[in-house]
């Protein structure tokens, strides 16, 4: 990668140039055409998936959008002449707006049932016609809370209503801040400190304005921007830092600034773009999962780590070409000719200090981090995916109140009925229907059941029923569960009627189940993934099966992160993230496709130095405590770098992206500390010359690529473990 680093560096003014005129052109485009997100998360062959196209057949209105309208009356009953003229008029108004298809108001006889027994709490419904667009929704909403006073409480839920949090920008930016902090604190020098962030930002501006752009062109997720970001500023100062740590030991070692940045892009160059490539791999690796929401997360995520890593090797170069010698401290610049980088186990540093202390007891600090981080990673054996519902929502949020109203007046489980659909297309059909909302009145768990009337001519039936439980909730979970697999096939039995169990609530279950069904097969994939690059870029077998098993580690204590924090509910409140609930479905699927890249990063920088002490030296023992030693600040550093970036994330008030934050924060976190400067380097301490063991036919079978570029010295010959190769890096 020399070349490339000289001609930036030569060129480094119009490098510059170009990435400002493809952020603007970009911006423009993305001005211009706007951005078109949207979710897709059902699969076509789930239960719900065909109670829904049943439906949609059936009629164009039960497949539109619908929306509440829900109102509590202080000190009295909603009934009484003010509330009601006041919310019929309201009603009266809304049902004549444009986009509206129909408006059941509790005050007619058809919606008697929409007031609760205590006379406290009603409801309206309001369905939309299939084109309604955001304006006239809006419009609706104006319309619903016109009559809020002092002792009328007005709120709104519902699939037209639904409350979606905006990205908390300044949270965001505390994370760049935090990362900056923290590079100023650790290397006293202003530029060290701005070029990682810099390359990271314009890194991470372009990706998202070319992602709204990809947002005409696939399905993507309207978090896909806030991921990106997350993981894109996670990455980019990373990636940035190490190039930059490595061109400063040039520097330092008496080299000129352009023979450095060449240097440098040819050996942490070349590591980035490993590492780079690998997050890439590992994310684009979900679309075998076949899942719409997820395809379009994935391809997001990759595209923002795609150029970040291009920022870091073709903006970064130039950038330091145009700083000089001053991205070294003043004192370090007065002082240049003497201070040559010695090929020590570290010096007396604190790092190189632990690295003596892991190399002299493996055994009782490999322990004992294995036993902490097993015990992290225990409650994953708990892990319930599903769908928080609005009762997880700041209490501030119209979608949060109507529900707490509705789940006073009426029952937890009306904020999620499911929706049966039925096919009835006979007399007997429809007669065993009948039968069928009997038998759901008796089912334990059911709350209520009612059919729908069908019309003269009507082959599709449909059935209400109220679970006792809220729709987030485990046991309404196992309801849906026993309808389909004991009550319905039961009422089915004799007959040609179909019943299929759909509605948000049961499409979200599905969906979770869907999930949950595929990631033992995709940890499993990425674990051989890992194992396979590993062991191309390091010629060795012990050390890719050991970081394959050690990802999954942290994949496990990223889980149990979120588990205890949202699931158990300890923490989440504090952080203003609602009650305990399931982890949203998709988020472990991204949570492993992530923390696979990342850990390749840290293992990726950390075995390349060792393997280049190897092979300057076959002493494994020498390698393994110079590698540690030499990588163990740049390392904790980057890792501290994301815990912030990601950190900053948990408090943007948004729940998916917090519980991103969090599992991520955590997962990076102790497997920097633990697993890398701890466990890794302890096992290999145990195993020694068998780290770089490779049979010959093996080793003669797998394509050759340079992780950190050629080795300065050629490799002794004392060092070969295989043969007929030596184990040093080659091109």
């Amino acid at each position: 990668m020399s070349p490339l680093a000289r001609w930036c560096h030569r060129h480094r003014l119009a490098v510059v140039l170009a990435w400002v005129g493809l952020l603007l052109a970009l911006g423009a485009g993305a001005g211009a055409a706007g951005s078109a997100f949207g979710n897709s998360p059902t699969s076509q062959n789930t239960d719900s998936a065909k109670a829904t196209a049943l439906l949609q057949q059936a009629s164009n209105s039960a497949a539109g959008k619908s929306g509440r309208v829900v109102w509590q009356l202080k000190g009295g009953k909603v009934t009484e002449p003010p509330a009601e003229r006041a919310m019929s008029g309201a009603l009266g108004r809304i049902a004549h707006a444009p986009g509206v298809a129909a408006v059941t108001s509790p005050y007619t006889p058809a919606g008697r049932a929409q007031v609760s027994e205590d006379g406290r709490t009603a409801y309206a419904t309001v369905a939309f016609e299939r084109s309604v667009d955001d304006a006239q929704i809006e419009h609706v909403k104006e319309l619903a809370t016109a009559p809020e006073s002092g002792s009328l409480h007005i709120a709104l839920n519902g699939q037209a209503f639904t409350f979606n949090p905006k990205p908390n920008a300044v949270a965001d930016a505390m994370g760049i801040v935090l990362a900056f902090v923290v590079l100023l604190f650790v290397f006293r020098a202003v530029w060290v400190a701005a070029l990682p962030i810099i390359t990271a930002v314009v890194g991470v501006g372009t990706s998202a304005v070319a992602v709204m752009l990809l947002s005409h062109v696939i399905t993507l997720s309207d978090t896909t921007l806030t991921l990106g970001s997350l993981i894109g500023l996670g990455v980019g100062i990373d990636y940035a830092l190490f190039i930059v740590n490595r061109h400063r030991g040039n520097l330092r070692a008496g080299m000129g600034v352009a023979e450095s940045v060449a240097k440098s892009l040819n050996t942490s160059g070349r590591a980035v773009v490993f590492a780079g490539l690998t997050v890439v791999v590992a994310l684009l690796g979900m679309l075998t999962l076949n899942v719409g929401i997820i395809n379009g997360m994935a391809v997001g995520a990759a595209v923002t780590v795609m150029l970040t890593v291009l920022a870091a090797i073709t903006l970064l170069p130039a950038l330091l070409g145009m700083i000089g010698p001053r991205v070294l401290r003043r004192a370090e610049r007065r002082d240049l000719a003497g201070r040559a980088r010695q090929r020590s186990a570290g010096g007396p540093g604190p790092w190189a200090r632990w690295a003596g202390q892991v190399q002299a007891r493996p055994r009782a600090l490999g322990v004992v981090a294995l036993a902490v981080l097993a015990a992290l990673a225990f409650p994953t054996l708990t892990l319930r995916l599903g769908a928080a519902d609005d009762g997880n929502l700041p209490t501030t949020s119209t979608n949060r109140q109507a529900y707490d109203m509705i789940a006073e007046g009426f029952g937890p489980g009306f904020n999620g009925p499911l929706v049966l659909a039925v096919q009835a297309p006979t007399a007997a059909d429809r007669a065993a229907e009948a039968k069928l909302v009997t038998a759901l009145k008796q089912v334990d768990g059911v709350a209520s059941a009612a059919a729908a009337p069908m019309q003269e001519g009507q082959t599709v039936g449909v059935i209400s029923v109220v679970p006792a439980a809220s729709p987030q909730s485990a046991a309404t979970s196992d309801l849906i569960g026993h309808l389909r697999e004991d009550v319905i096939p039961k009422a089915e039995q004799g007959t040609s009627m179909k019943v299929y169990v759909g509605g948000v609530t049961a499409s979200n279950d599905d969906f979770a189940s869907v999930l949950m069904g595929k990631l033992p097969v995709f940890v499993l994939v990425i674990a051989v993934l890992g194992f396979l690059l590993l062991t191309v870029a390091f010629r060795s077998l012990l050390i890719p099966a050991v970081g394959a098993v050690l990802n999954i580690l942290s994949i496990g204590v990223a889980f149990g992160a979120i588990v205890v924090v949202f699931q158990y509910g300890y923490g989440a409140s504090l952080l203003g993230l609602g009650a305990a609930g399931p982890i949203e479905s998709f988020v472990p699927i991204l949570v492993v496709g992530i923390m696979f890249g990342l850990s390749m990063d840290y293992q990726v920088f950390l075995v390349s130095r060792m393997r280049e002490e190897w092979a300057h030296t076959g002493d494994s023992h020498r390698a393994v405590r110079v590698g540690q030693a030499e990588t163990g600040k740049v390392i904790a550093v980057a890792a501290t770098i994301m815990v912030c970036v990601f950190g900053s994330f948990v408090f943007g008030g948004m729940r998916v992206i917090s519980e991103f934050g969090v599992s991520l924060a955590v997962a990076v976190a102790l497997d920097a500390l633990l697993i890398r400067m701890v466990v890794v380097p302890a096992l290999m301490h145990l195993c020694g010359r068998a780290n770089w063991w490779l049979p010959r036919r093996l080793d003669k079978a797998l394509p050759r690529v340079s992780v950190e570029g050629p080795a300065d010295e050629p490799a002794p010959s004392h060092q070969v473990v295989r043969e007929p190769q030596p184990t040093g890096v080659t091109d």
